[in-house]
């Protein structure tokens, strides 16, 4: 494959009732307790306040610190890492009961502004109690980021439709691995979820904390609750949005998306005919979906490049799923739906309107979600396993299953230096998943809730969102975790909620 290509590929790219009281976290007990032998010095480690030197964060009055962590914790001698951190300040000193941990999603997602947008959704009372603190984890942002000599906006590619394009992927995904393996293997092998875990514990040391509060997202869903079965008497008030199963992760966690997103592109399609005067692309829900497929195979057939940015059979579909995270996307799927079937049509099109509308919809670095991913579980070898996979969904799953089921790079990583973790435990925690999610298939919510026993979990119906803990969405959702992150109270069964109309409404 010519190299030119390639990197025409790798810029195209665009890369899911009554209450009951509960224990407001491990009683008395020193926050350096059990400190794993030669973990002292990390633990008990001062935090250097600094300003953050981002205009989001400084505008928030946070502060920004490095927390030196091993990068080998069996080995805490040996290579450190440094992890950036924020902390804005607990609006009332007096009430602090504590600091919130957060994560955003990913894996790869850098989370140290993450809490300037968190805390417009807290209700005042949370806020006078909790330091919200944002983090970059190992490998990603600020934290001693991974850098693969092959850079790519994305580890995610829909394979296409013959076995041509399968065998691309599969090229590029080995290009990719050995890129990020080669340069530092020690490194590469050591950003995973498991040591983040350890990470986030070393930070609550550092605070003196004796327990941590934690709001995680998506993939930060699975960090937290790694967590809590890593530290169980160190997890106090623990909230995770649009879940993930840990017993699928990841690769099933990506399978499970395929099925959903051609919901979720039903979903839109029925929106779109409403919008046929606007958009031209059916007036009924079946004649969108069959304008869009035809789209991506015109898209095969005159694949398009312009100012960086290619678009073919493998990038048109990450486009679209990009946008079917959020009805209130609606309009710009819409926009960019119309750029790319101009394009691949051989009409006037604009590439730079694309790129503005894709700018930002796919936040996560990929040489750290490689990492993570690859790092945390092993990927199955066999590249004819993938494509099986691929072949066996395309009649049921003909837009985004041969994004679900692709051949990644984790295919050619090294294995893993530990076993994931099996989650199962009985530490409380609040779990919240819309059952239209395209990212977490709603099942995933449901599975982790029955591995944490002591949860309660919180339906948003007929909704297709990923994140239901928003500004506008649902304000039944949002009550009952301001409530649990106020209180330490959880419901006392698991409910439903529903979204606000207006949120809806396009």
């Amino acid at each position: 494959m010519p190299i030119r290509w390639i990197r025409w590929l790798v810029l195209g790219v665009i890369s899911a009732a009554a209450f009951t009281t509960l224990p407001m976290g491990p009683a008395s007990a020193d926050p350096v307790d059990d400190i794993p032998g030669g973990l002292e010095s990390f633990y008990h480690q001062q935090l250097d306040w600094k300003p953050c030197n981002d205009a989001v964060l400084d505008d928030a009055g946070a502060q920004c610190a490095g927390v030196v962590v091993p990068l080998d914790y069996n080995r805490p001698d040996s290579r450190t890492l440094t992890v950036a951190i924020s902390r804005i300040p607990a609006t009332d000193p007096a009430r602090r009961r504590g600091i919130m941990l957060s994560n955003p999603g990913g894996p790869g997602g850098p989370g140290l502004s993450m809490m300037t947008e968190l805390r417009d959704r807290l209700t005042p009372d949370v806020r006078a109690q909790y330091d919200l603190i944002g983090m970059d984890p190992r490998g990603i942002g600020r934290s001693d980021p991974m850098s693969c000599a092959l850079p790519m906006p994305s580890l995610l590619f829909s394979a296409g439709f013959d076995a041509f394009g399968y065998a691309r992927d599969a090229t590029l995904a080995a290009a990719l691995a050995a890129s990020c393996v080669v340069p530092d293997p020690e490194k590469a092998r050591d950003i995973t979820t498991r040591n983040t875990a350890r990470d986030m514990d070393v930070i609550r040391g550092a605070f003196g904390e004796r327990a941590l509060n934690y709001y995680g997202n998506s993939y930060g869903t699975y960090l937290g609750a790694v967590y809590t079965q890593m530290f169980p008497q160190r997890s106090d008030r623990i909230v995770l949005d649009s879940a993930i199963d840990p017993d699928r992760y990841w690769i099933g966690t990506y399978q499970d998306m395929g099925a959903t997103n051609e919901a979720g592109l039903d979903d839109w399609a029925i929106w779109a005919a409403r919008h046929d005067a606007d958009y031209h692309f059916g007036s009924s829900g079946p004649q969108v979906r069959a304008f869009v497929e035809d789209m991506i195979r015109r898209a095969a057939a005159h694949p398009v490049i312009g100012n960086g940015y290619l678009i073919d059979e493998h990038t048109a579909p990450m486009m679209l799923l990009a946008m079917l995270s959020n009805p209130q996307l609606n309009t710009k799927l819409a926009e960019v739906v119309r750029v790319i079937a101009d394009a691949v049509s051989g009409l006037p099109f604009d590439m730079e309107q694309l790129k503005t509308k894709m700018s930002g919809r796919a936040p996560t670095d990929a040489s750290g979600m490689a990492a993570v991913l690859c790092g945390d579980k092993a990927a199955p070898r066999d590249p004819a396993w993938y494509l099986r996979n691929i072949e066996s969904v395309r009649a049921t799953q003909p837009v985004f299953g041969a994004f679900a089921n692709n051949i990644t790079a984790c295919a050619f990583w090294p294995e893993p230096i530990e076993p994931p973790t099996a989650v199962h435990n009985s530490t409380p925690a609040l779990i919240l998943q819309a059952t239209r999610d395209t990212r977490t298939a709603y099942q995933q919510g449901v599975a982790l809730h029955q591995d944490l026993t002591a949860s309660r979990m919180v339906t948003l119906a007929d909704t297709r969102v990923h994140s239901i803990f928003g500004v506008g969405l649902s304000p039944c959702v949002n009550d009952i975790v301001n409530t649990y992150f106020r209180d330490g109270t959880l419901p006392g069964a698991d409910l439903t909620c529903r979204p606000d109309p207006n949120y809806l409404a396009n």
